[in-house]
């Protein structure tokens, strides 16, 4: 029987998207998948994040590319908005052609969603991530993480899952921990 892949999103506003995305690469990869994560705000920081050491060992069963310029007008951003906008749209690009390129059983757009809206800025559109959905060969599961998945979205999808914050250590003033955030 061939296999079905499935649309899965994990969305909300509680801590655990990217966490839960990254179990289920880590379980394809022990099933012998090839992997791709794209990850859409990620990159131009000076922080290492784990999941991008992990995509250098693993490599080439397991790809990490961080395309993003970091967050848009937050956490100290000064670059231009084009900057993130023009990011946004090379990440799109590449995304399609990891997605139509049959080399890849899972593929994780991370952080896509928040690039439809983030704190009110857009720098994609809900169409460009629904063409995403739309060339999607049947057999590649396509995983998105990001706040307030729209409905559009939500629609198309197999399987959503809505995180939702009880409790976090940025209310007791506990920084992000390494290994724990990223």
């Amino acid at each position: 029987m061939p296999r079905r892949g499935l649309l899965i999103v994990y969305t909300g506003n509680g801590k655990g998207k990217t966490t839960a995305a990254l179990g289920a690469v880590f379980r394809a990869l022990g099933h012998g998948w090839r992997v791709a994560v794209l990850q859409f705000f990620k990159g131009d920081w000076p922080v290492v994040f784990g999941e991008l050491e992990m995509g250098k060992r693993l490599a080439p069963q397991l790809e990490v590319l961080q395309l993003g310029k970091g967050f848009v007008q937050h956490m100290g951003d000064k670059k231009p908005l084009a900057e993130h906008v023009d990011a946004a749209r090379d990440a799109l690009r590449i995304a399609r052609e990891k997605i139509t390129s049959g080399a890849y059983d899972l593929i994780l757009l991370d952080e896509i969603i928040y690039a439809i809206d983030y704190a009110g800025v857009q720098l994609i559109s809900v169409e460009d991530v629904l063409e995403l959905i739309h060339v999607k060969p049947p057999p590649l599961h396509l995983i998105m993480t990001g706040r307030n998945a729209p409905q559009a979205i939500v629609d198309q999808a197999d399987l959503v899952t809505e995180m939702r914050e009880i409790k976090h250590p940025w209310q007791q003033r506990i920084p992000a921990q390494l290994g724990i955030d990223y």
